[in-house]
């Protein structure tokens, strides 16, 4: 999620932060735009996998019990899983969305299958 821009609100004109990235999965790029306080949600919970990786590195260096680490890795898998998820909604509301008022929306869900085809191996 890239660049930040700013926009014109829909209900007023005061001016509203944005970020816009390209999905790049063909050769016909398309800007997604995503509110701020999405982006923020997900930035954070990213912020939090990392420390809690950093804290498994850690463990490894200690030489901590293997149980142990492995319970600690099996909770930044579920992190990773619910993050995939907020993701997902998002894209499913506000890109897909976006795509059917577009009239482009078989682009965008071919877009999608071929992404969750490599998310879900």
């Amino acid at each position: 999620m890239a660049t930040s821009e700013r926009t014109h609100g829909r209900d007023s004109d005061r001016l509203e932060t944005s970020h816009l990235h390209n999905h790049d999965h063909s050769a016909a790029k398309h800007p997604h735009t995503h509110s701020e306080e999405s982006l923020k949600r997900v930035l954070n919970r990213l912020s939090r996998i990392e420390g809690h990786i950093r804290g498994i590195k850690t463990m490894v260096q200690e030489s901590r019990a293997c149980p142990d680490v492995l319970v600690q890795v099996a909770a930044v898998r579920g992190a990773l899983d619910r993050v995939a998820r907020m993701i997902l909604d998002e894209h499913l509301t506000e890109c897909i969305g976006r795509a059917a008022k577009e009239g482009n929306i078989e682009t965008e869900i071919e877009e999608l299958k071929a992404a969750l085809d490599r998310f879900l191996l």
